[in-house]
């Protein structure tokens, strides 16, 4: 089975992290979003990846091949962005006449039984329950559990059934098919829903059920990115064991610290990840991701993001820091 891996997005509202690497690449638990993604994938079966990448999309690339060398491969370049339906239209190359595959979005993590959405003889869309579903494609059903009806942000929301960004799709010439008439159709400039290509093929005839997921996490903003980091870091496997004994330090559990990383007088946790080869003194962390090769000196800091190769000294606060900073708030103290 073959997925495809929309990671062609700017990441603007994780600005500056996202200046200097895709939001595909920001740290989670001690891994980047992308590779979480990837192990889901590979349990489903999936043995085949296409990656439409776009904005940083040789890190996205480097990454791949440095990280999951045995992995078959292919980068569909999406060179202007006009909505998910044309980052899909751009791997149609890489699909097969009616080739099943999976379209799982790179920015988002999905708590959900994948196991019925893979064993249903439909396609299938994954949903979930929102209170406001003007900002999301909403999923409309008939009397029969099947899906009749899927719009892009209704004004007027006949459903609060959203779409979560897992699609597994039977019938992918219908997709790509439909996905050809819009981009014919197109104003200039006009974006293209992947949720419109779908309606045509419902209209069609073609049979979507939906699948509900348990939860799902759109790492978009900062807040959320922290929140997925907490609750992957409870999950099984994932939060470190077996830590060294850093000098005068306290550990609260569950957190995630890579190797290489000094820590001395200083008070980790919970629900921080930390980066290889950090430097972290007389500091006190909580519910933060610290990137590698940071310098953390007399800090205190919760609610945080720094990206790598950073420095912060003697600060307490709340701070969203990017790659390659440095700030020194001694003077202020």
């Amino acid at each position: 089975m073959k997925a495809i891996i929309p990671v062609a997005g700017a990441g603007t509202r994780l600005r500056p992290l996202t200046y200097t690497q895709p939001k595909a690449l920001i740290p989670v638990a001690g891994k980047p979003l992308l590779g979480f993604l990837i192990e889901q994938l590979q349990e489903m079966g999936v043995d085949e990846f296409v990656f439409i990448i776009g904005y940083l999309g040789d890190k996205i690339e480097d990454y791949v091949n440095d990280k999951h060398p045995q992995l078959k491969a292919h980068f569909a370049l999406q060179s202007y962005r006009e909505g998910l339906g044309h980052a899909i239209w751009t791997a149609s190359e890489f699909i097969k006449k009616d080739e099943e595959i999976i379209i799982l979005l790179g920015d988002t993590i999905i708590d959900a039984e994948f196991k019925e959405a893979l064993q249903s003889e439909y396609s299938t869309l994954a949903v979930k329950k929102v209170d406001d579903p003007r900002t999301f494609g909403v999923a409309e059903f008939d009397g029969n559990g099947f899906i009749d009806k899927v719009v892009e942000k209704p004004l007027f929301p006949k459903s609060n059934m959203a779409l979560v960004g897992f699609y597994r799709i039977k019938e992918s010439k219908a997709l790509f098919d439909a996905l050809d008439n819009l981009m014919e159709e197109k104003a200039n400039g006009e974006e293209i829903h992947l949720t419109d290509a779908l309606q045509k093929m419902i209209e069609q005839g073609i049979k979507f059920t939906g699948f509900r997921a348990n939860n799902w996490y759109d790492l978009g903003k900062r807040e959320v990115l922290l929140e997925t980091n907490a609750m992957m870091l409870k999950k099984p496997g994932i939060a470190s064991k077996n830590l060294p004994e850093y000098e005068n330090t306290i550990i609260i559990h569950p957190v995630h610290i890579a190797e290489g990383t000094k820590i001395s007088n200083s008070i980790i946790g919970p629900n921080v990840t930390i980066g290889e080869n950090a430097d972290i003194h007389y500091s006190i962390l909580k519910n933060s991701i610290i990137g590698n090769f940071t310098r953390l000196d007399q800090v205190i800091l919760q609610n945080s993001i720094i990206g790598s190769d950073a420095m912060v000294k003697a600060a307490t606060q709340s701070l969203n820091i990017g790659d390659n900073t440095e700030i020194d708030l001694s003077g202020a103290l």
